[in-house]
């Protein structure tokens, strides 16, 4: 974020007078201490993003500056640059977008010249680069000699453009003024405004950020003016229901309080807009301020990025309470589609990579709870809040082994092999589960990958196979482990564990201390594996029924083979027509997905056509050809309707691959009840 002409100046002051106090800085630039606050925070980011240290502040109100600051800083009398008075290209078009979203009279190509100080050619090619700008907002730019340039489109587009353009101004030097300026908005308005936004915090029980109570009262008054000009949302998606019972929708009384004919769809705007509006402080929350079902979603979010992190945050239900504060404004605009009018300045450092991906995998109840997907931009806040608690505790992912899982073989085999390896190595950060090509282009940093074949890569590789059996297993994390550490966790010592927590924290249960390390430690090659679920899992013999299963001596085709097995899923409604055809593009665009001698597994995304979970098999005596390489007799359709609710009996179809004396039993198999039987035989816990 830019800094403002009241940043630079304190700044500036801090840097030839660092023995300046709080209170002293607030009195001569006639600030109150919230004020000051917000400046500070904005010059630490200023900082940060010059790669400087931020400056701190001591509870007495002194300020502690690293030398790297004033070297950086105070080698000349310009210290902090301040932006140019000249607008830049993208500027212009914010001015323009303004300009059409505000004016009260008809606009010719002359008003945006004279307003721009720019030639006729300069706007006419940032006319093009501002209708650019509005097809993601599904708006144009018409122009007719009655009414001049004019914007056309659903009015809640336009308002949201109009969020948007106004901080996007407010963002520049000395932005307020741009914005009055532009727009032709009187301060004294602002400042009645400013007085009617800070009643309603004191209504709410909250306190809005700085920046958000800023831009309250322009957003206002634009919207009052596109009201009163007949630009009123008529045909309204958000639930009265939903927002009517908010005390942000009684707020919006005060803030209407003296204007005529608002219909009920524009107070439910405002009430929109209170409510997507970010806040810093807020009382406790009562049982009505509460979405249903929210913290739960946020409760379960947490446990899955702990798993997914190898961490424990402690202080949770603090944390939980911080995150309801800022996913609670969040949820309005994700569900309404508002979260583009929120923008992250620059980009997450390399630290907080990672950090994000895994919040970001981690987001599912809320999407499930919301009914969309989180966009990036809210991701990134949940990120950041979460990447403060960890470092408040001294937690950091960086300090763990991070791992990839690179697998040729189709995405549920992929997904299968991730959670296995998971399982077997739960202190290892596992990111992805990639295909090879998709390893080639990674951008994330990891230290060590698994794959079933070599790959060129500068990081530690192991080699494991997609399906490893209990043996495998055991000689496989041994490898790792003597690897990685030189030791096995068998030769840790419960006693020097033991000395050592002494050292450095207080026991509350020695006994039972020593009792669950031991238990940890000691634990039998089945619990160092497995991670039991309480969850029912689906067995391979509940999918793969007579009914499901096809004999046949021989196919044409390996386009007929897959046809014929999935024809029953087809006809009982388990997958759609199109699911076939995705699966026949994704085998010829992918061909790793053989599991073992004769069998395959074709299969698609959810998305392609999965209404749910299921498998079929087609039995070919003869075989059919796949590739050059493979003739296959058994193809397998899978049918998964998420990454989870399948794996079960695919790991069991997995063990059964593995066996060439069951696999040629299935061959010499008559019916569909043999073959059946065998299945059966792999499908217990």
């Amino acid at each position: 974020m830019p800094l403002s002409e009241r940043d630079n100046k304190i700044l500036d002051e801090l840097i030839r007078n660092p023995g300046i106090t709080s209170t002293v800085l607030e009195r001569k630039y006639s600030l109150t201490r919230r004020q000051l606050g917000y400046s500070i925070h904005k010059i630490n980011n200023w900082l940060t993003s010059k790669n400087l240290p931020s400056i701190e502040r001591t509870r007495q109100g002194h300020f502690i500056i690293d030398q790297s600051v004033f070297t950086k800083l105070g080698a000349d009398d310009d210290i902090v640059p301040m932006e140019t008075s000249v607008l830049t290209g993208e500027q212009r078009v914010q001015f323009i977008l303004m300009m059409l979203l505000s004016s009260e009279e008809e606009l010719s190509l002359r008003h945006f010249t004279s307003q721009l100080d720019v030639s006729k050619n300069t706007v006419l090619n940032d006319l093009k680069d501002a209708q650019a700008f509005l097809d993601d907002y599904q708006l144009d730019i018409r122009y007719s000699r009655k009414f001049g340039y004019l914007l056309e489109g659903k009015e809640f587009q336009i308002r949201k453009l109009l969020i948007s353009t106004a901080y996007q101004i407010l963002l520049m030097h000395d932005g307020e003024r741009l914005l009055r300026e532009v727009a032709s908005i009187d301060a004294q308005d602002v400042a009645e405004y400013n007085d009617r936004v800070e009643n309603v915090e004191n209504e709410l029980g909250l306190k809005f950020t700085d920046e958000k109570l800023e831009m309250m009262p322009y957003i206002l008054i634009l919207i009052l003016r596109r009201i009163e000009k007949g630009h009123a949302i008529h045909i309204f998606s958000i639930e009265y229901e939903e927002l009517s019972n908010t005390k942000e929708y009684q707020a919006t009384e005060e803030i209407f309080r003296d204007a005529e004919k608002i219909p009920m769809e524009e107070r439910l705007f405002i009430t929109l807009h209170l409510l997507t509006t970010n806040v810093y402080w807020t009382e406790f929350p009562t049982e009505e301020d509460v979405i249903p079902n929210l913290v739960p979603a946020i409760d379960n979010m947490l446990r899955l990025f702990e798993k997914s992190a190898c961490i424990y945050l402690q202080d949770r239900e603090q944390l939980l309470d911080k995150l309801l504060q800022h996913i609670k404004p969040a949820y309005y605009r994700i569900k309404y589609q508002l979260s583009e009018t929120i923008s992250i300045q620059g980009s997450l450092s390399n630290e907080f990579k990672e950090l994000h991906h895994l919040v970001k995998r981690s987001t599912r109840p809320l999407e499930e709870l919301i009914g969309t997907s989180i966009p990036d931009s809210e991701v990134t806040y949940i990120t950041m809040l979460i990447g403060g608690w960890m470092k408040r505790q001294g937690e950091s992912i960086e300090k763990k082994i991070k791992a990839l899982v690179v697998c040729p073989q189709g995405v549920s085999v992929s997904r299968l092999m991730f959670n296995e390896l998971s399982e077997l190595f739960p202190e290892f950060v596992f990111l992805d589960s990639l295909s090879v090509r998709e390893f080639m282009d990674y951008k994330l940093d990891y230290d060590i990958v698994f794959a079933p074949t070599y790959l060129e890569t500068d990081k530690k590789l192991f080699i494991a196979k997609a399906f490893l059996g209990r043996e495998e297993k055991q000689r496989l994390r041994k490898q790792v482990m003597v690897e990685l550490h030189g030791y096995l966790p068998q030769d840790l010592n419960v006693d020097e564990i033991l000395a050592i927590i002494r050292n450095h924290a207080s026991i509350k249960d020695e006994n039972a201390l020593t009792a669950d390390l031991e238990r940890y430690l000691n634990r039998d090659d089945d619990s160092s594996i497995y991670q039991r679920s309480n969850k029912k899992s689906i067995q391979l013999d509940e999918l793969l029924k007579p009914e499901t299963i096809t004999l046949r001596d021989t196919a044409a085709s390996w386009e007929e083979a897959v046809r014929i097995s999935a024809a029953p899923l087809v006809e009982q409604g388990v997958i759609t027509p199109n699911y076939v055809e995705a699966m026949l593009q994704y085998s010829q665009e992918d061909p790793y997905i053989v599991i073992g001698p004769t069998i395959a597994i074709p299969h698609a995304s959810p998305e392609d056509g999965v209404n749910q979970v299921g498998m079929s098999l087609l039995k070919l005596d003869e075989g059919v050809p796949f590739t050059s390489d493979y003739r296959i007799h058994f193809i397998i359709v899978i049918a998964a309707v998420d990454k989870e609710q399948h794996l079960h009996a695919l790991m069991q179809l997995m063990n059964l691959a593995g066996s060439e004396q069951d696999r040629n039993r299935m061959i010499n198999a008559g019916s569909a009840r043999e073959i059946q039987a065998i299945i059966q035989s792999y499908s217990s816990d």
